[in-house]
């Protein structure tokens, strides 16, 4: 089966940068689609930013998703990091295996990274 690890989260001043990342193992697969997601203290799980698998690098604000084919690894880049980007992130990996000749979808979460931004 395919397995997703998020990593990097932590404690970070205000105005600083942190990068996260998202690991994605298993045998036979290939990922179409990367989106990293986010919530809050207290409030609904909401989109940040996301990347099709055959991207190198997305931008969407303040935040950069970029790939490393070699590791299977999607990064999450927050520049200019506000303490309203406190929570907990998650990354959501979608594409196919083949197990035995056969191609079934996936579609996988994360166990989450914490990301405490202080003021």
């Amino acid at each position: 089966q395919v397995q997703v690890v998020e990593s990097g989260g932590g404690l970070v001043q205000a105005g600083g940068s942190l990068r996260l990342s998202c690991t994605a193992s298993g045998t036979s697969f290939s990922i179409d689609h990367t989106d990293w997601y986010r919530q809050p203290p207290g409030k609904q799980r909401e989109w940040v930013a996301g990347m099709p698998g055959t991207g190198v690098t997305s931008v969407t604000g303040r935040f950069t998703v970029s790939r490393d084919n070699a590791k299977s690894t999607m990064n999450l880049k927050i520049d200019s990091l506000k303490p309203e980007d406190t929570g907990t992130y998650y990354c959501n990996v979608r594409g196919l295996r083949n197990i035995r000749g056969t191609i079934y979808p996936f579609d996988i979460w994360g166990q989450g990274t914490q990301v405490t931004v202080l003021a």
